[in-house]
């Protein structure tokens, strides 16, 4: 029996803890199943100070301390394991897992040399393969798939991916252990503003029905769940982590799903529960339209249907018994059959990442959808009584004042007020890779800087605009919710005044040319090129200046 420390490190410090860490949850809950000793420190939920943390640190003698989430975590894990080693006179094994280490391993092993061994994507099978070596005093990990770790001389060797758990398999794992996470800091956040009842819920919860998308959206990061992540062998024998275009999207069964909302509201008497699946749509459609379906039906046979919804009045919270409903939905996919259904089974938001609603920059992103669909979508969601949150970006490589224009007009046509997000080139996704060099040259050089940099969105950190610099894509944005059309107008004839002709198809550039990933295997090429270091060309344009 192993005695762990599982820390969940700070995942935006400028936001609020709002969602108990389902990954790790459910990682609790297997070392829970496996009868080893374990205790949770959860950075996110309680922000404790570093003294707080060392006390932590120092209330057992742990075997391992396992840690991990996404890329924002990077300066919360690295400071936790600062404090680890000044706390401690011995040496715990350090673990550390999720998109912050799948993404680009030898990096952060590199950059983090405390972590002794990373788990590489999906961790169900891994986790439990590795507490058993540890257990059994093996530390040979040589022929574990899904692991990067250090050899006797320091040298980090990342081993091949290890296959997903199929369906439906994937219904046997076990639901995320909630009661070692400080839940009353997560109710006292329950609140969110994309719907009525999404604000006034008291007691929320979130689920996660699907692992993956079958989109290949260029600007979002991948965490190795869809059967996109791929090892490929180096020169001397190594492995480097790519990520493709293979999608191999699986689901929970509705009954799974609706047994784990019934578990919630008994036990936490959950009021609204949040889906977090990137795209709904997505196992709707693949099931050919079975997969909501049935959800909602037994949604409703179970008890599960809001109380106002049922008996068709305004939502009262003190009345209504039921559990509401929120989840993501994607414009090109969305199903005007199923939504009704799904206002009635307590659907109240549907989060839609339009991104855009200029045709180029929606071609460029690979989303498979068009400005057309963007608005259908809104449109049919409304009709259905659901609230559409629609989600946009600004700051893409070929963003232009056409597109900032076509957006504004859109919102006036459709009645939205949209704050867009920054584009951002999240470690993991393919632009990522393809502006690595032009990111890298905005922080002197530094991968650390620019992961320590990393927020939610909501500032432009690497800029990956071709048109834009930082100040540029603030100020537009500003005049984008202001609607000063006029402004924008005359800051147009200025640009032109200081600029060349604009970037609307980096495919186009010369300079470009090399770049282009619309064939796998050239772009699997080029991360192995880079791995051995023989990628050293710097991406270079007609970008104004930062």
């Amino acid at each position: 029996m192993l005695n762990i420390l599982f820390i969940n490190p700070v995942v935006r410090e400028k936001g609020l803890p709002m969602h108990v860490p389902y990954g790790l949850g459910i990682i609790v809950a297997i070392a829970e199943t496996l009868g080893h000793r374990f205790q949770v420190l959860d950075l996110n939920a309680l922000r404790p100070p570093d003294q707080a943390i060392v006390e932590a640190l120092r209330a057992d003698r742990w075997d391992i301390v396992a840690l991990g989430g996404i890329t924002t975590t990077y300066g919360s894990v690295k400071r936790a394991l600062q404090l680890l080693d000044g706390a401690l006179d011995y040496r715990p094994a350090v673990i550390l897992g999720g998109g912050i280490i799948t993404a680009m391993p030898h990096d952060i092993m590199s950059l983090l040399p405390r972590v002794d061994l990373g788990v590489i994507g999906e961790g169900l099978q891994t986790f439990p393969e590795i507490l058993e070596r540890m257990e059994s005093k093996r530390d040979d990990w040589q022929n574990v798939l899904g692991v990067a770790w250090r050899r006797s001389d320091g040298k980090v060797i990342v081993n091949r991916e290890r296959p997903l758990v199929p369906m439906p398999e994937i219904d046997q794992t076990p639901y995320p252990a909630w009661d070692y996470f400080p839940l009353d800091v997560y109710f006292s956040n329950s609140s969110q503003l994309f719907s009525e009842e999404a604000y006034f819920t008291r007691r929320r919860l979130d689920v996660n029905a699907s692992y993956g998308c079958a989109l290949i959206c260029r600007f979002c990061y991948h965490l190795g769940l869809t059967g996109e992540l791929q090892t490929v062998e180096t020169e001397e024998g190594n492995h480097e982590v790519v990520f493709g275009y293979r999608r191999d999207v699986r689901w929970h069964s509705p009954r799974y799903v609706v047994d784990m909302v019934k578990h919630m509201k008994n036990k936490y008497q959950v009021d609204f529960v949040c889906f977090l699946d990137e795209n709904m749509m997505t196992m709707h459609r693949s099931s050919k339209g079975q997969w909501l379906t049935e959800i909602c039906q037994l949604w409703i046979q179970e008890g599960l249907q809001p109380q106002c919804v049922r008996d068709k009045v305004p939502h009262d919270l003190d009345k209504c018994d039921g559990v509401h409903w929120g989840g993501t939905s994607h414009a090109s996919q969305v199903d005007e059959k199923i939504l009704p259904l799904m206002h009635d089974a307590g659907c109240s938001w549907l989060c839609y990442g339009l991104e855009s609603f200029n045709d180029r920059i929606l071609k460029q992103l690979g989303k498979g959808a068009l400005r057309k669909h963007n608005i259908q979508c809104i449109e049919k969601t409304v009709k259905a009584g659901i609230r559409p949150t629609p989600n946009q970006i600004i700051g893409f490589p070929c963003e232009f004042f056409d597109s900032i224009r076509d957006s504004m007009t859109a919102w006036e046509e459709l009645g939205l007020m949209v704050k867009p997000f920054f584009a951002t080139p999240f470690p993991g996704s393919e632009w990522y890779y393809k502006y690595r060099q032009l990111i890298l040259e905005q922080y002197d050089g530094s991968l650390e800087a620019f992961l320590l940099d990393l927020g939610d969105c909501t500032e432009v950190t690497a800029n990956i605009s071709l048109n834009f610099n930082k100040c540029e894509l603030y100020g537009l944005r500003e005049m984008m919710l202001n609607n000063d059309k006029r402004g924008i107008d005359e800051y147009e004839k200025m640009w032109h005044q200081h600029h060349d002709q604009p970037v609307l198809d980096p495919e186009k550039i010369p300079w470009f040319a090399k770049y282009k990933t619309g064939e796998e295997d050239k772009y699997r090429e080029e991360i192995k090129a880079y791995s051995e270091g023989r990628l050293i060309e710097v991406v270079k344009g007609p970008r104004p200046t930062a």
